[in-house]
């Protein structure tokens, strides 16, 4: 019996948008991987860099992303701020911010301190955490900004301790008026203080996870491979006598 082929218009359609779709997001997650490998290797290369001290004479081309800098300050200690659902090991929590002005200088940096863990039984509830009071000086990394989580509602106006999905370093120097330099410190290190805070300093790598990326562009490619040959299995038919 003869074997042909009967093409119908709307398996092809279904087929080409599933094949496209595949397609788009395999480059999608591949583009994904390339990204987190250059984040990887800058990570690396600037983590071996000594700490730059950040004062009015740091060039603005010096202050790239994942550098270690060394800062001299103040805490503004009655501007805390919460940023929500940030869970670190499997456990619910949220990182704690607060603003600092520099040493001999009208410009401020926003310091992400740490992590701390939900309080399970009241989830409005916020930590209390000391903050040193006077000059300290502090190290971390910087970041361009911070990983942001899906936003519900509108961004509420930021007033001390605000619980947040996200943070805007450009909209909080609107709403308070200070010179804020437009990136975030990840503090990994006090230096000036032994006080301890309960915080956790253990920050997510951002260049963690190229492995996984590749692994889901592998499965949208063979998505599109599969809904290809399903089409060309499926429209083939025996003939008749």
């Amino acid at each position: 019996m003869p074997i042909s082929f009967r093409f119908r218009l709307i398996p092809f359609i279904a087929c080409l948008l599933l094949v496209s779709l595949g397609i788009a997001l395999a480059q999608w997650q591949t583009h994904r991987a390339q990204e987190k490998e250059t984040l990887a290797a800058q990570l690396t290369e600037r983590q071996h860099l000594p700490a730059l001290v950040l004062n009015s004479q740091t060039p603005p081309e010096q202050l790239q992303a994942f550098r270690k800098l060394q800062v001299s300050g103040q805490f503004i200690r009655e501007w805390p701020l919460y940023l929500d659902n940030r869970p670190l090991q499997g456990k619910a929590g949220l990182y704690v911010l607060m603003p600092f002005k520099l040493a001999d200088s009208s410009k401020y940096v926003l310091i992400a301190r740490g992590w701390h863990v939900r309080d399970a039984r009241d989830r409005m509830h916020m930590p209390d955490i000391p903050a040193p009071a006077g000059q300290v000086v502090l190290e971390g990394m910087l970041r361009d900004k911070l990983d942001r989580v899906m936003q519900l509602g509108q961004a509420e106006v930021v007033k001390p301790g605000s619980l947040l999905q996200n943070i805007d370093v450009e909209a909080l120097a609107k709403q308070t008026r200070w010179d804020f330099y437009p990136f975030v410190l990840e503090q990994t290190l006090e230096q000036a203080s032994a006080q301890k805070d309960g915080l956790s300093r253990d920050w997510p790598m951002p260049s963690a996870g190229a492995d996984k990326h590749r692994g889901y562009a592998f499965q949208w490619y063979a998505l599109a491979l599969m809904a290809f040959l399903f089409f060309v299995v499926t429209g083939f038919r025996r003939g008749k006598n």
